[in-house]
């Protein structure tokens, strides 16, 4: 080999490892899975400052709500390597922790002055303890959100439906703070005509095949006296599950149902709530909160039309509402854990949380909700913290696929399809959720 042929093969091989360098950068990216919605796109674009800050590179794995769960958990499950972060529902985190899949995240908190005390409390009990009510982290608290209501506001205060309202129920027209009101309120809309157009008075939550029926139909029943367990006993069910608040709160739902909602809507979750509500299809729409800043924006109800309303209360005055949101998990499969925890340290700041709210996000930091400028930063600000403020959530039990799944079934059956009495559905449902937990040696 003559001494130029050399010089070129030194100059490839230098070559070569400059390429190796760079690929080994290039190869510094993450991989954050979540759920496809308006939050997600926002993440997107949030995250930008953390890959210029940091030079990891971030890609997103996102699916459409129906098939999150089963395709997450799969993955889950199988010890799949996809993500190395998950936002993972919050009825996940039993599972989470208990099968491996998280990393426990205490130590890091610890390290780097992350205090749960500086998030909402019913989000830290939410979204990142396991066992529920001791100090074990296996997520931070990410995207706060809560089942609520939005109403036309505009159609409220029209004079003629205002005196039209009042001729038939002796009252004045106004949002809704019972169920009961919200019932006479649906009534009246169903049917009528507004702007040459006939409308109906509430979108629910209808749909079968994954959550939707339960969110909506526990978002009722919390505030009618309905009670997991015992608080005494644990998995104790009987006369919880099925107690007679919970009957008449199952039985309010399907009579709102049956009486108010537009036709078809027996299949209805998140996405159908939005169009129904956009197109002025219904009056009342029940929701997650990551819908309002959506409301805000859009052509046909946003810019004053719209109302936020937090959950109405129930026969006796109690008021309580579904909690939803996700908390964000190291995923203990992944190689590039480290990256990840930075990821996470990243988030947490109080700055990046601000900014997080700005663009669409809810944060549930302290410092940024409980800012004396918070609740007047947007017109759903105020009903946002009023609502997270009476949060509950379903089981977060490990088996919490199974348990949802009986309760969709059970729900679905009665609301929709008609079949037995509210009893007979609750009662049935205690039966399902004992068999689950004796098979998993809790009873």
């Amino acid at each position: 080999m003559n001494v130029g042929t050399r010089a070129i093969a030194a100059a490839a091989v230098a070559v070569a490892g400059m390429a190796g360098t760079a690929a080994q950068a290039q190869d510094k990216t993450l991989t954050l899975c979540w759920a496809a919605w308006d939050p997600a796109n926002a993440l997107v674009e949030l995250s930008k400052d953390f890959e210029a800050k940091s030079g990891i590179k971030m890609k997103f794995e996102f699916v459409p709500w129906p098939n999150f769960a089963d395709r997450m958990l799969n993955e889950l499950n199988s010890g799949g390597k996809l993500c190395d972060l998950m936002i993972g529902d919050s009825q996940w985190i039993g599972a989470g922790a208990e099968s491996g899949h998280y990393i426990k995240l205490n130590d890091f908190f610890a390290a780097n002055g992350i205090d749960m005390a500086n998030f909402v409390p019913a989000t830290v009990t939410g979204y990142a303890e396991w066992p529920k009510g001791t100090p074990n982290y296996w997520a931070l608290p990410a995207f706060g959100d809560v089942v609520g209501w939005t109403y036309r506001k505009d159609w409220f205060e029209r004079p003629e439906i205002q005196a039209a309202f009042k001729e038939q129920y002796g009252r004045d027209l106004t949002p809704p703070q019972t169920f009961a009101e919200l019932m006479d309120i649906a009534k009246f809309f169903q049917g009528r005509e507004i702007d040459g157009k006939k409308v109906y008075g509430a979108s629910i939550y209808t749909e079968r095949g994954s959550e939707g029926i339960t969110m909506g139909v526990m978002d009722v029943l919390y505030s009618f006296g309905f009670e997991y367990q015992n608080p005494e006993k644990p998995y104790d069910m009987q006369g919880f599950v099925n107690s007679p608040g919970a009957v008449a709160g199952l039985e309010y739902y399907k009579a709102l149902y049956d009486c108010c909602t537009a036709p078809g809507a027996s299949n209805t979750y998140m996405g159908e709530g939005i169009d129904a509500y956009k197109s002025g299809q219904v009056a009342l729409q029940m929701n997650f909160a990551f819908t309002w800043p959506g409301f805000e924006v859009d052509p046909n109800v946003g810019g004053g039309k719209t109302g936020y309303l937090v959950n109405p209360a129930g026969p006796d005055g109690k008021r309580f509402a579904q909690l939803g949101g996700q908390g964000i998990s190291v995923v203990s499969y992944s190689e590039k854990q480290a990256d990840a925890l930075e990821y996470i340290k990243w988030f947490a700041q109080p700055d990046v949380q601000e900014k997080w709210w700005s663009m669409g996000g809810f944060s549930t930091l302290r410092s940024v909700v409980e800012n004396p400028s918070f609740a007047k930063s947007q017109p759903y600000a105020q009903t946002y913290l009023d609502s997270m403020a009476i949060v509950k959530d379903f089981w977060a039990d490990p088996s919490y696929a199974t348990l949802l799944q009986d309760a969709q079934k059970r729900f679905h059956d009665y609301v929709v399809a008609g079949n037995g009495t509210a009893q007979e559905a609750l009662d049935g449902l205690v039966q399902d959720w004992t068999t689950v937990f004796e098979d998993d040696g809790k009873l």
